[in-house]
């Protein structure tokens, strides 16, 4: 899920520690590679200090772990079919993996630094780190639980069988130690541990087994095997059975160690996971070439200090100090857990071909926006066009690329690329502009954290087809999701001139295919000459050398997005303070900026009422006497991620709706180009008020209020109702309508 936008947040990151990677010499540094990351003008708008009482926001890493609370509770959740209840399980394992990585490591390297800075919340760093284990120790000993006293029988009484060794028929054990010898054992590499061994690197998320040999003259020895990730961690058994059965790598190894170690004897063995520091930083003032720099930045991370060592829960103290003292883990980052650890490896099981234990298929609407250029533009020139994924295709935004590419009247085309993906359909299509002589600009973030690689690789490709590449600003991410096509038209007039027009595409989520598929977001197309013009600036920024601080409609972080933001509250709660209607209603996937919190609560006490939609971090308290009572916030886990980002406001009957790639974050709105984009006309707001925000703020399925001592209870339904599921319900509305009109009109006239 992604959840795990996590960075950059002022309050909590001030002190990363950052990566090692030795500045390219002067010289190098002043040679122009096409490479270099640029410096923007505009400064950087820093976040307010907080004022209020600490005890009125909810701690951020605390708040991250109650989503995930609810992310599990969707695991339990008998309604989910039973694979679906793996992928949940699984989630909050690969969360959890990258929670450490990031989060947990900027914390403890604060406390390693004696830093006293206090979190909005008023806690010292070395407190959230003892909260955290405190909360992660009690999910993860849940999450064990429910694998074996609920997932697993439950998976065995469907056919699927995750077995023990010991669990094998004796045929089976001789097929599988048959498997591993030929498959399995040259892989392995025992390593040992003793004066003439040094104790053997351990990488990021890597399972491994301690092992103690007794050698001939009775002596003990320490030494490590890796599970190795290039095999599967569940080994399928050969053989025709009704089940498909499963051994564990792990223990499929530890069975065969004394084929490891011949002449010895193997007298204990016990499973460790290992998660390190993945949050380094590059020093991008120093760094000549930008995609040298990342790619050095991610060989790095697998030296990241150690954040958290999973043991097995019966190894004993002494082979616990062993591993405590050469990787260097601090107390509190040692969890002992019953096997098997690493459950996010339980998503390998989504693979099977099993359509009665997954969720039903769903195939989103496609609308009829061909693919012919000019059909394409001439219906985006008629009408503005909304597109709500994953409920309606993803088809559309590659076919506007398309026409662009395949138009001889279009001269340029501008793109941003967060996390594109490992599959695009959107680089060859802009190779393929380039070479038939297009002006093509992509700015290709390559900080985007876990796919710089995949983005190193569009990036050269991109760039040996001439495109113009941009690779970010120093000190900023680009988050923003844009495209620009520049038509050369005839005027509709009697001159039959020609002009250009400009086409935008804006977009709440990414440019990739896959997640478009999972991820709930809210794609735009519009030709409004003030947008379009307003896009050119914004591209003209990422690319040149631009002081521009204001816009004609779209605000920008980190120059005017939150200036504009709480200038629209402050009109509510003057409105409220008239007399007149006062309404606010806010979608995103997490707030924890103190300033806008602080305008939010100042709304509150004017009266404004208040509904947030938040999937994941919420740092405001709601329901606070005399602060924030007339705030309600709501979190939906569910079958799709929700991942867009809406803002409604009431403006005394004249409503006005904004969508933005920001969520209400210090790293979103001080650290990064995020965008946030009008939508004006009064039939599509009241369309996308009433399916994205109405429709989620009656569900009483899959949502759960946060009230004001930081707890989430899932909503019910009025006795007598049947459980709404908002996400299911969109589902079944575009099943219904086919052929037939849509809630949110795909078109709307343009200004």
């Amino acid at each position: 899920m992604d959840t795990n936008d996590s960075r950059n947040d002022p309050n909590t990151s001030a002190h990363k520690v950052s990566s090692q990677i030795t500045p390219l010499n002067k010289q190098r540094r002043k040679k122009e590679t096409g490479r270099r990351i640029r410096k923007p003008f505009p400064a950087v708008v820093q976040n307010a200090s907080f004022s209020l009482d600490p005890s009125l926001y909810i701690n951020r890493e605390l708040s991250w772990l109650e989503f995930n609370e609810r992310v599990l509770e969707e695991a339990r959740d008998q309604r989910h079919p039973l694979l679906e209840r793996v992928k949940f399980l699984s989630i909050v394992g690969s969360n959890l993996d990258e929670f450490f990585m990031i989060r947990v490591a900027g914390i403890q390297e604060q406390a390693r630094a004696n830093l006293v800075e206090l979190s909005p919340d008023g806690m010292t760093p070395l407190q959230q780190l003892n909260a955290i284990h405190d909360r992660v120790t009690k999910m993860v000993t849940d999450m064990q639980e429910y694998f074996w006293n609920d997932l697993h029988p439950a998976l065995a009484a469907a056919g699927i069988q995750l077995l023990r060794m010991s669990e094998l028929h004796p045929d089976d054990r001789k097929t599988v130690a048959e498997l591993f010898a030929r498959d399995i054992f040259p892989v392995l590499t025992p390593l040992a541990f003793d004066p003439g061994h040094p104790f053997p690197y351990i990488s990021n998320l890597s399972l491994n087994i301690a092992v103690v040999v007794v050698t001939p003259q009775g002596d003990e020895r320490f030494a490590r095997v890796k599970v190795p990730d290039v095999i599967p961690r569940l080994v399928q058994i050969p053989g025709e059975m009704p089940a498909t059965r499963f051994v564990w790598l792990e223990d499929l190894i530890s069975e065969n160690l004394d084929l490891l170690f011949p002449g010895l004897k193997v007298k204990e063995s016990y499973v460790f996971r290992v998660t390190r520091n993945a949050d380094m930083d590059i020093q991008e003032d120093e760094a000549g070439d930008l995609i040298e720099s990342i790619q050095e930045l991610v060989k790095m991370r697998r030296y990241g200090s150690v954040v958290r060592v999973a043991v097995e829960n019966t190894m004993p103290a002494r082979i616990k100090e062993i591993l405590i003292e050469n990787l260097g883990v601090l107390n509190d980052g040692v969890y002992e857990l019953r096997p098997p650890m690493g459950l996010s490896h339980l998503a390998s099981l989504l693979n099977l071909q099993r359509p009665e234990l997954k969720d039903p298929p769903y195939h989103p609407t496609s609308i009829s926006i061909e693919e012919e250029s000019e059909d394409i533009f001439a219906s985006i020139r008629h009408h503005d066009i909304i597109l709500h994924a994953p409920y309606d295709s993803f088809s559309p935004v590659v076919q506007f690329i398309r026409a662009a590419v395949n138009d001889p009247n279009v001269l340029a085309i501008k793109q941003t690329l967060y996390r594109v993906g490992k599959e695009s359909p959107l680089i060859p299509l802009l190779i393929q502009a380039a070479e038939s002589g297009k002006q093509v600009a992509v700015l290709v973030e390559l900080k985007a954290r876990f796919d710089e690689e995949n983005n190193i690789e569009w990036a050269k490709q991109l760039e040996r087809a001439g495109i113009h590449v941009v690779y970010g600003l120093v000190g900023l991410k680009v988050h923003a999701k844009m495209a620009l096509v520049i038509r050369k038209e005839q005027m509709d007039d009697s001159t039959h001139r020609e002009s250009l027009r400009r086409y935008a595409h804006l977009s709440t989520g990414n440019y990739n295919m896959v997640t478009a598929h999972i991820y709930t977001d809210l794609n735009y197309f519009t030709c409004n000459s003030d947008i379009t013009e307003d896009v050119t600036e914004v591209f003209n920024y990422l690319t040149g050398y631009s002081c521009k601080d204001s816009y004609r409609k779209l605000a920008v972080a980190p120059v005017s997005l939150t200036q504009k933001l709480t200038s629209l509250i402050d009109d509510e709660i003057a409105h409220a303070k008239s007399g007149r209607p006062a309404r606010v209603i806010l979608k995103m996937n997490s707030l924890t900026d103190v300033k806008v919190m602080e305008k939010l609560y100042e709304a509150s006490k004017a009266g404004v009422k208040t509904d947030m939609i938040i999937r994941g971090i919420c740092s405001l308290r709601p329901g606070v006497k005399g602060l924030s009572e007339t705030v309600r916030v709501v979190s939906i886990v569910g079958r799709y991620l929700e991942h867009s980002r809406v803002f409604y406001f009431g403006n005394a009957g004249k409503p006005r709706m904004y969508l933005s790639s920001a969520d209400l974050m210090s790293r979103n709105l001080y650290h990064r180009v995020e965008l946030m984009f009008p939508i004006e006309d009064p039939a599509m707001v009241e369309a996308i008020k009433k399916e994205v925000l109405d429709t989620a703020l009656s569900d009483t399925s899959r949502a759960r209020e946060l009230h004001s001592d930081a707890s989430y209870r899932r909503l019910q339904p009025i006795d007598g109702e049947t459980p709404f599921d908002s996400q299911q319900a969109i589902m079944d509305s575009r099943v219904k309508e086919a052929g037939t009109k849509r809630p949110i009109p795909r078109e709307a006239p343009s200004a």
